[in-house]
């Protein structure tokens, strides 16, 4: 479904992501952790194309994306959930939601489909989004995105500052998208217990390079925070 190879890019003069490759199947979880600082995010925004690649590629679906734009991404079918609350506050829950489709076609039947995994946001899709709780404005964040149908989608540290509960809700969800519709998604994520719950893999990212990958296993978690703590 997604494939990086050896993609490199940076910030002015300054590499940050260096010759990194990988690839996502069809409905695959791939848990990206590391420290802060080591590139994560950089390496989302160079898949997306926020970053340009200074060398290497993306595939989406055997295609070759290198080079296209973020927004024709996102029509193919690869979309970012931020980690910022990047919602419009003064628009209703209805509103943001529907700003997050890419046509109106089948627009109830979203509705319906994002309104069962987002129970909550169905009983506030006249209020303001801007007079959501946080955890109420992350599902929401994640809903918008779920709207667009997407064939692979990018979660930037999806679970910062949210109460267990909304982190439990969130990894329900989440397992429930990628069984139901298919979607494969990376995860890029500081809480590694909601990371392992939902990933089939993991990558540690460090100074812009993968330093290890495997299965996720009993074992993932002892590993990690071996890499962690160097």
């Amino acid at each position: 479904m997604l494939e990086v190879n050896e993609l490199a890019s940076g910030y002015g003069s300054s590499e940050v992501i260096s010759n990194v490759g990988f690839a996502l199947a069809k409905a695959e979880t791939l848990a990206i952790v590391g420290k802060n600082g080591m590139g994560k995010t950089s390496l989302l925004k160079a898949i997306l194309g926020f970053l340009p690649a200074w060398r290497g590629s993306v595939r989406l679906a055997g295609k070759d994306v290198t080079r296209v734009a973020p927004h024709l991404k996102r029509k193919m079918g690869l979309v970012y959930v931020p980690q910022e609350h990047a919602l419009f506050q003064d628009l209703s829950v209805r509103d943001n939601l529907r700003l997050g489709l890419l046509s109106d076609k089948d627009i109830d039947a979203l509705f319906e489909q994002v309104g069962g995994w987002f129970p909550v946001l169905t009983k506030r899709l006249s209020q303001r989004a801007g007079t959501l709780s946080g955890g109420e404005q992350k599902m929401l964040i994640v809903a918008r995105a779920l709207m667009a149908k997407p064939d692979v989608l990018l979660l930037d540290e999806v679970t910062e500052g949210l109460q267990p509960s909304v982190v439990d809700r969130l990894s329900e969800v989440l397992v429930r998208v990628r069984h139901e519709i298919g979607t494969s998604m990376i995860v890029v994520e500081q809480h590694l217990p909601f990371a392992l719950s939902i990933s089939d893999r993991y990558l540690v990212f460090k100074r812009g390079e993968i330093v290890d990958a495997a299965a996720i296993d009993a074992d993932s978690a002892a590993r990690i925070d071996e890499h962690m703590r160097i």
